[in-house]
């Protein structure tokens, strides 16, 4: 069974919200899911995982501090990773805030460490963007995006 991180960083809980709609997506599609702050993961646990999906506000379009900084600290696992599966969303305050240049800061680690990236044909390409509070559209995005990466992740492993 594919074993999926979410993690993400939270300061208002809009992002929290979209995390358990992504979850909810990965255990839809039959994979073991662990949500998690990102302050609250270790870079030497990320190995234990098939894939991950990240989830940061956008600040002047790039991801939050505290999800760069796990990312910095993944450094001592500079290929360790290579062929696991990531995904990532935001939410911002609103639609010209940075929040696809977020999402893509995001994907751009992921590939740094190797990491395999599905986007989508249809709505958020890059990944799920809330404005403000998910709204169901929102809603529906990140369950999508849960199942896509947990699909994705089990054709790897």
């Amino acid at each position: 069974m594919a074993k999926i991180l979410v993690a993400y960083y939270s300061k208002g809980g809009n992002v929290k919200k979209m995390a358990e709609f992504v979850a909810k997506g990965v255990k839809e599609e039959g994979c073991e899911v662990s949500v998690k702050t990102v302050e609250n993961v270790l870079p030497d646990e990320l190995v234990n995982y098939d894939g991950f999906i990240f989830g940061s506000p956008t600040y002047y379009g790039q991801m939050a501090a505290q999800v760069k900084k796990l990312f910095d600290d993944s450094v001592i696992l500079h290929g360790k990773l290579e062929g696991k599966v990531g995904g990532a969303f935001t939410s911002s305050a609103n639609i010209g805030g940075g929040n696809e240049t977020t999402i893509l800061s995001i994907l751009q680690a992921f590939l740094i460490h190797g990491m395999i990236i599905q986007g989508t044909s249809k709505n958020d390409h890059y990944g799920p963007v809330a404005i403000g509070s998910p709204d169901a559209r929102a809603e529906k995005q990140c369950i999508s995006l849960g199942k896509r990466v947990a699909k994705l992740a089990k054709k790897v492993i």
